[in-house]
């Protein structure tokens, strides 16, 4: 079984913060990596860079809203420790599209599938999801599929 680039820079990284006692860092890709380790036991098979990338995803998720949930509660210094962990965890991910690329990626899929209204967005979205993977927020792409759309 062969190793995914990621996985390797992710285990490396983990390393460098052990060395250099940044714990805060350190807990954060320990994390990840529990996160990563409980998914290839559980199905009993090795993560690739993409499925990876899926997790990292995830996990962003969770940190954004509890962000938001410690900032509406007054725990700034909570909401503090958790932008670290974002900050860290984006790291890992791949370079963001800019708007103009998704928008022209929205353009091509709404022609490719001649999608006119509201029922067609999801096989609008079955063809941009893997190409913006990781590379888009793909709430914010829903977004302007849904006024294109509309």
């Amino acid at each position: 079984m062969t190793d995914s680039a990621l996985k390797t820079r992710i285990t490396d990284d983990v390393k460098t913060a052990m060395r250099s006692k940044d714990k805060q860092r350190l807990g954060t890709l320990r994390l990840l990596t529990a996160a990563i380790k409980q998914i290839e036991v559980d199905q009993r098979i090795e993560l690739d860079d993409d499925q990876i990338i899926t997790i990292i995803e995830k996990m962003l998720k969770q940190r954004k809203d509890s962000i938001e949930q410690f900032e509406k509660a007054g725990r700034n210094e909570l909401a503090e420790i958790e932008i670290k962990e974002v900050t860290i965890l984006k790291e890992f991910m791949p370079a963001q599209l800019s708007d103009a690329d998704v928008d022209a990626l929205i353009d091509d899929a709404i022609a490719t599938t001649g999608a006119t209204e509201m029922k067609d967005m999801g096989k609008v979205m079955g063809i941009l999801k893997p190409k913006l993977a990781g590379k888009a927020d793909m709430g914010a792409v829903s977004g302007k599929i849904k006024a294109k759309l509309s």
